[in-house]
């Protein structure tokens, strides 16, 4: 079995955002001693940034993206030591990997990525992931960790997505506001009212809310990953879910889960621009299962290259697929509204009838 434990930053940090070393202490401990049992786990864990503050001086989370990268240089050394120093004390090894979006974005290094995330587990070693913060921006940031640890879940085939949190689970309210709020212990399927219920909330030390982590498991679930959102303030909680035991919220993973190599589309690659298509191309890609095909482009938007990922919007303004083009911007602009057969009179060549080819497409509505 190997599963995904993603950590936040608001669990391993204390009301004044310092690093709470008794609680990696607690984590290092359970995660051995299921280690142990024979079971692989890859940590997702952030804590850089706040790891940093103290050793800075400084009383709160910078707002400026220099000074944010700063301090998670300072911090991540300090946190991966005290994730070190714990987890010897169960003679376990860590190993630490530093992800951006363009790192995954890249199919031959998420491909490398994956290689050396199984060749860590191989060798019975605790990989432990975090965004690098230190030069990562808003254009190539996964936004927070519970995105990353969607992505790794699909990444390294994960058997389960545990996501520690600083509540016990999914309410129908906020249960820090509302006293009548209840627990939704399973979710067989996404809908607008779950996401609704999850607003998006940010916090001094953490970023995303339980609205970030329902959007983690709408991504996980579609791999086919069950996920469980579930209090990381209990030592135990995660040996409870490997266990069968019913604590938490509970995301049933769909029945048809996307390939690998979709999700990556889906989820991992960064679209770099947009296809306007008309309702038969849109009745094509939904209900027909196929490729788009020039004749059914109207508009073009962006910059991108044969290969780069873009989405693909009905006359509605809605995103209903993302997939990889066969043809650059510039070359669609000359070739959207016509026939295949026309593409070799207009362009000069044809490297393939399909703008975007079915294998290389993935459905998101």
């Amino acid at each position: 079995m190997r599963v995904v434990i993603k950590v936040g930053s608001n669990l391993l940090t204390d009301r004044t955002g310092r690093i709470n070393k008794r609680r990696i202490q607690s984590l290092a401990r359970e995660v051995s001693e299921i280690v142990s049992s024979g079971v692989e786990i890859v940590m997702v864990s952030s804590g850089a940034i706040a790891s940093g503050l103290k050793k800075l001086r400084l009383k709160s989370k910078p707002k400026e993206i220099r000074k944010k990268q700063a301090t998670a240089a300072v911090g991540q050394p300090i946190l991966m030591w005290m994730y070190e120093q714990y987890f010897l004390k169960y003679r376990k090894h860590v190993a630490q990997i530093l992800l951006t979006r363009d790192d995954l974005s890249d199919r031959i290094r998420y491909i490398n990525a994956k290689n050396t995330i199984l060749t860590l587990l191989e060798m019975g070693v605790i990989p432990i992931i975090n965004e690098n913060d230190t030069v990562a921006t808003d254009e190539i940031k996964f936004g927070d960790n519970d995105q990353l640890a969607a992505l790794v879940s699909g990444l390294v085939e994960a058997n389960h997505l545990i996501i520690l949190s600083d509540v016990k689970g999914l309410y129908t309210s906020d249960p820090k506001k509302d006293p009548h709020a209840s627990m939704i212990k399973h979710v067989k399927e996404f809908s607008k009212e779950i996401e609704t219920i999850a607003k998006p909330t940010t916090t001094g030390f953490g970023t995303g809310g339980m609205y970030s982590k329902v959007i983690a498991a709408k991504k996980a679930t579609s791999f086919g990953v069950p996920v469980h959102i579930v209090s990381g303030r209990k030592y135990g909680n995660i040996k409870a879910v490997l266990e069968g035991k019913q604590i938490g919220t509970y995301f049933e993973p769909v029945k048809e889960r996307v390939t690998s190599r979709k999700g990556w589309i889906a989820y991992a690659t960064r679209s770099k621009g947009s296809l306007y298509i008309d309702e038969g191309a849109v009745r094509a890609l939904l209900k027909d299962g196929k490729s788009l095909l020039p004749s059914g482009i109207n508009k073009v938007e962006g910059d991108f290259d044969v290969g780069d990922a873009v989405y693909c919007i009905d006359e509605k303004g809605k995103r209903i697929a993302k997939g990889l083009v066969n043809y650059s911007s510039c070359e669609i602009k000359l070739i959207k509204g016509k026939k295949s057969s026309e593409i070799e009179k207009i362009l000069g060549y044809k490297s393939s009838d399909e703008v975007i080819h079915r294998d290389n497409l993935v459905i998101i509505v």
